[in-house]
């Protein structure tokens, strides 16, 4: 039921040949090809180059690097006033500390000015795992998708992490980059489609089992819920649509990378189609992804809606994948919030 129009990884459920990359490895890489292309973008790091994947940049292009040491804030206040010289500069460290640390300097310095810089929260979520509750940046999607002018972009792997991050460049004003520590699985390939602003459907009942353009089987059922993703939380939904199609249960995965702004006609679409959502996201339930999916619904077509996510709680340490079994984010809570909404229609 994989949507290979997409042209996805193949070997996606596959777990001895599925590919694991960090997505902050994807953010060095897009960083190295922005740079490529205009000699206007530069980097700053709060003293986490090797962390964050800036070292790639500042290997590339040291001319155009600036290592800021340990002030989040003037990182922030820095960039906003290369943005209004006319450079294109990448901020970067963790998403604690950016949008954390410096959130004010981001609001009125950066947002507030429309500055063309380009946030990156690296560490984001549990996934981080033994740095603990301090090191968890588990609200800054709430933080950040409130503030005007900003851009908002959790991608689903390390591929489309290079691609968010070159497409940033790209465009002018405030963008804010999340991405995970953490080796995750490899979802989509070169050719997959992104575009900001625009969610991708990745898996479809009704799409009757279609592996490729030229192979496409006839509609089987119509899916019961619509599990809406972001992060590398993506690849768990796609592992519990798979269990819960073996088991008869039929649904659909969004990979909405793009929170603000939000893709509301694919959201709205979903929700019609299947009258029932599901939203997973390695993040704080409020003020969430799901949050922002809730208000797109409740405003155009409410729907019953279950949210995997932080439980208002900070984290702990612990290994990446007992945390999340821990807090309810893995594949089996997926799938039991996939059953107890379709039980709500």
């Amino acid at each position: 039921m994989l949507n290979q129009n997409l042209k996805l990884n193949n070997d996606l459920f596959d777990k001895e040949k599925v590919p694991m990359k960090a997505t902050r490895d994807g953010y060095g890489e897009g960083l190295i090809l922005a740079g490529k292309e205009d000699k206007n973008v530069v980097a700053l790091c709060a003293d986490l180059t090797d962390s964050t994947r800036v070292a790639m940049f500042q290997k590339e292009f040291p001319e155009r690097f600036i290592e800021v040491g340990i002030g989040e804030q003037n990182m922030a206040s820095i960039a906003a006033g290369l943005a209004v010289c006319g450079k294109v500069p990448f901020i970067s460290t963790y998403a604690v500390f950016c949008p954390g640390r410096n959130w004010d300097q981001v609001r009125v310095n950066i947002c507030y000015n429309n500055a063309n810089v380009k946030l990156s929260g690296a560490h984001s979520g549990v996934s981080v795992g033994p740095d603990g509750a301090t090191h968890q940046a588990l609200e800054d999607i709430a933080i950040t998708r409130c503030l005007p002018n900003v851009i908002v972009l959790a991608p689903c792997d390390a591929i489309e992490t290079r691609k968010a991050t070159y497409a940033s460049a790209k465009i002018y004003g405030p963008v804010y980059l999340r991405f995970a520590r953490e080796k995750t699985a490899v979802i989509t390939t070169e050719e997959t489609l992104f575009e900001i602003g625009k969610a991708e459907i990745l898996w479809d009942s009704s799409l009757g089992g279609a592996t490729s353009d030229s192979e496409v089987a006839p509609p089987t059922s119509m899916p019961q819920a619509a599990i809406i993703a972001c992060g590398p939380l993506t690849y768990k939904s796609l592992i519990a649509a798979k269990e819960l199609e073996e088991e008869g249960i039929h649904t659909m995965v969004i990979n909405n990378h793009t929170i603000k702004p939000m893709d509301e006609k694919t959201v709205i679409e979903a929700a019609k189609k299947c009258g029932a959502v599901v939203s997973v996201e390695d993040h704080q339930i409020m003020g969430g992804m799901g949050s922002a999916v809730a208000e797109v619904l409740s405003k155009n077509y409410p729907v019953p809606q279950e949210f995997i996510g932080m439980p208002n709680s900070f984290g702990e340490s612990g290994e990446p994948e007992e945390l999340l079994e821990k807090y309810g984010m893995s594949v089996h809570a997926i799938k039991d919030a996939v059953k107890k909404v379709i039980k709500r229609k």
